[in-house]
């Protein structure tokens, strides 16, 4: 039925797809490790919120102004938790945006206390401030890498700041491991897609 040019086919074939899945193992169980080594933070994008943007004259301090996370988004805040509990990632130093659909997806995610950060802020109405924002987060970055160098720092923020400092266009819920220098700049990322709730 297989020549023996088809059973060496096979073979790579098998042999590629076993490394593919090896690495991937590799990839998540050493989550954790990365976390810890005083060069990679973690950053994800709020969870899923209806909507683009956020209404005329919101106000930062007001949740009912803002758009905010819907059902799916909070039981995808939740499953974010777990999905990084799975990968022995059971608490750390969590991060957020000052916006709630951000702050929402970080507490629910039941990992420590979430501290607001205006460096992780959204600049999506004023696209003015990338440069400036980007900035902020590498010094927040740099900041905390020297304050907490040995626990697993989380951001949670939006996709233009995601975007910003990987270069990578993200999804809601996604979850972006990134190395950086001592000094918070970006040097290389992993991407993995958000977990289904």
């Amino acid at each position: 039925m297989f020549n023996n040019y088809s059973v060496t086919v096979l073979k790579k074939i098998f042999l590629m797809l076993l490394l593919g899945l090896s690495a991937i193992g590799v990839a998540q169980a050493d989550l954790l490790g990365d976390l810890t080594d005083g060069q990679h933070v973690l950053m994800i994008r709020h969870a899923d919120a209806p909507g683009v943007g956020d209404p005329t004259g919101y106000k930062l301090d007001q949740c009912a102004t803002q758009r905010n996370l819907g059902e799916y988004g909070r039981r995808q805040s939740v499953a974010i938790g777990q999905w990084l509990a799975d990968r022995n990632v059971q608490s750390a130093k969590m991060f957020s945006s000052a916006w709630c659909r951000c702050i929402d997806t970080a507490t629910l995610m039941n990992k420590g206390p979430v501290k607001i950060e205006a460096a992780l802020g959204s600049f999506f109405g004023d696209m003015s401030r990338r440069d400036m924002q980007n900035r902020a987060l590498q010094s927040l970055i740099a900041s905390n890498l020297k304050a907490h160098p040995k626990q697993p720092l989380i951001y949670v923020t939006h996709h233009v700041n995601i975007e910003a400092f990987t270069g990578q266009a993200i999804g809601v819920g996604d979850i972006v491991v990134a190395r950086v220098t001592p000094e918070g700049r970006y040097v290389s990322h992993q991407t993995f897609a958000s977990p289904r709730p």
